[in-house]
């Protein structure tokens, strides 16, 4: 059977685990994930190892931030002033916020509070982290 190549769809199993373990991420037990290669819907290092499989194999890959999600960047780290947010908004560590990048929502984390101002982190949750990846191709269309 031919490797899938660009523009055709795949459907995938997966389990994504950190270095020590963690699983961040499963497919078993929901649908495959489906995604167009070539198409940059899913990070490089994953396209890369699923290029690599006929329909039915298995493979692990490992893959390191900067074929991933990048790096951490603090850059991506901002305290705002309290006044900048809603009157009426009670932010909580943890909880997703968004904050306008020119014409763009982007998805920032809130990081900590004072009585002054709110750091958010817009860094994605998996930059800077190697990501291990055990991968079976389900079909190709």
């Amino acid at each position: 059977m031919a490797k899938p190549i660009d523009g055709q769809t795949v459907q995938i199993h997966y389990t994504g685990t950190l270095e020590d373990g963690t699983v961040f991420d499963i497919s078993k037990g929901r649908d495959p994930l489906e995604f167009t290669l070539g198409a940059g819907q899913v990070i490089q290092g994953f396209e890369s190892a699923v290029r690599t499989l006929d329909v039915g194999e298995s493979t692990k890959t490992t893959i390191p931030p900067e074929k991933a999600y990048g790096e951490r960047s603090d850059e991506m780290v901002i305290t705002l002033d309290r006044s900048q947010f809603p009157p009426d908004a009670n932010p909580e560590i943890g909880m997703q916020v968004y904050v306008q990048a020119g014409n763009q929502p982007i998805p920032a984390t809130v990081t900590a509070i004072t009585d002054d101002g709110i750091t958010l982190d817009a860094n994605h949750r998996l930059a800077g982290k190697t990501l291990i990846f055990d991968i079976e191709l389900v079909s190709v269309n």
